[in-house]
């Protein structure tokens, strides 16, 4: 709100420069809580493949929670009024693997009811598989 309130305090001094400045200070933080809210979701779908490969298994309710993550991504990285995406492919696959340690990490608790450590549970899965996997579902015309 502060921004917003130099911003508009800039305008009507008729300092442009200074104006553009705050727009992209608000540009970046803007997609700073697009990477953080993808992040987020980015966990939570990692975490249920990672729990489907290490248990060869699924359920329904870890379907669901898939499919509503991956629509999750792709709603928030789809800029509304300009078209397009905020963060292209590379950058979604950065941010899976920034996140796939969080999601390793809940999987121990969770796989086989908390058996493995991280360290263990990763000797059971494919993580580039699981994170390539994550990427084709989230990308647009790819998921189901």
């Amino acid at each position: 709100m502060e921004e917003l309130l130099s911003l508009k305090d800039l305008l009507v001094k008729g300092d442009v420069q200074g104006a553009l400045i705050i727009v992209e200070e608000l540009t970046e933080m803007s997609r700073n809580d697009i990477i953080k809210t993808i992040r987020s979701y980015a966990v939570i779908l990692l975490l249920h493949l990672i729990k489907q490969q290490a248990e060869n298994r699924t359920t329904r309710s870890w379907e669901v929670s898939i499919r509503n993550s991956v629509l999750e991504i792709q709603r928030e990285n789809k800029r509304r009024k300009a078209g397009g995406y905020y963060l292209a492919p590379e950058e979604l696959l950065e941010i899976l693997a920034e996140a796939y340690l969080n999601a390793s990490n809940e999987a121990s608790l969770e796989v086989e009811e908390g058996r493995y450590e991280p360290e263990e549970l990763e000797k059971l899965v494919k993580r580039e598989e699981i994170i390539n996997r994550a990427l084709a579902l989230i990308l647009p015309g790819e998921s189901s």
